[in-house]
């Protein structure tokens, strides 16, 4: 144990925010940590959208589907993947990259860039004793989070992400059974046995929730999954990430 894995382990979704900003050095020592992840060939295949306009935290607020602290935090970040450099670089070097870049591995490799960029960010944010909460509800609507933010194209919104002071204390969710996420050698062939704990963790899951709202909810998780997953959303992704330059081939 050490003071990384203690603040990796700690982790927590913030989602209320004390009315104090990041600082310009912290925000810039987040954004390096975030560069400070490996990324695959060397692409760097991702960029960072750092808001501080009120009006635009508002706007992507109601975006996101009304969450207030999209637009209450100290800072907010907006991760992208970006091969939009990379037709600049066809240009400089008069090459035609289009097949490379259109590929559905070169869509891969920038959505992975910007998710480990991301945490990197997340895990540097967490040991200045700040906050975070990634928000996926900036799909709802890319195309407008796009006019917004002014994004060319190869540019894709992924997802934000809040970071700030905490103004309360949340809860720590449990995880899925570690023995159900790690699997040695070959993923697991006993079917009984990934149910099995399954069903234990649905117990945790129940119990967590029963003690956070007072008995008014005690939900499982697979039942939340297979709720969720039974109302597909944001169907439109297909065209859109495609009209913006990616996973064509």
């Amino acid at each position: 144990m050490n003071e990384v894995i203690e603040t990796i382990l700690s982790h927590r979704s913030v989602r209320k925010y004390r009315d104090k900003p990041l600082t310009n050095e912290q925000i810039h020592k987040i954004v390096e940590s975030a560069q400070a992840a490996s990324t695959s060939s060397y692409i760097q295949a991702y960029s960072i959208i750092g808001v501080k306009n009120q009006q635009t935290k508002n706007r992507l607020a109601e975006l996101a589907g009304n969450q207030p602290y999209v637009a209450q935090n100290g800072h907010l970040l907006i991760f992208c993947a970006d091969l939009h450099r990379h037709d600049v670089i066809a240009q400089i070097e008069g090459k035609d990259l289009s097949e490379s870049l259109e590929s559905a591995e070169k869509f891969m490799v920038a959505l992975i860039d910007a998710a480990l960029a991301a945490q990197n960010a997340s895990v540097a944010a967490e040991s200045m004793g700040l906050g975070i909460c990634y928000i996926g509800g900036l799909r709802n609507q890319l195309q407008d989070v796009q006019e917004l933010l002014k994004l060319p194209g190869r540019v894709l919104p992924l997802f934000g992400l809040t970071i700030g002071y905490p103004a309360a204390d949340t809860d720590k969710k449990p995880r899925l059974p570690q023995a159900n996420v790690y699997h040695e050698e070959v993923y697991e062939q006993d079917q009984n046995k990934f149910i099995e704990e399954l069903k234990a963790y649905d117990e945790q899951i129940s119990s967590y929730y029963n003690e956070r709202t007072n008995g008014k909810r005690n939900d499982t998780w697979t039942g939340q999954m297979a709720h969720m997953l039974s109302n597909p959303t944001r169907m439109y992704m297909k065209e859109y990430v495609e009209k913006q330059g990616f996973n064509k081939k």
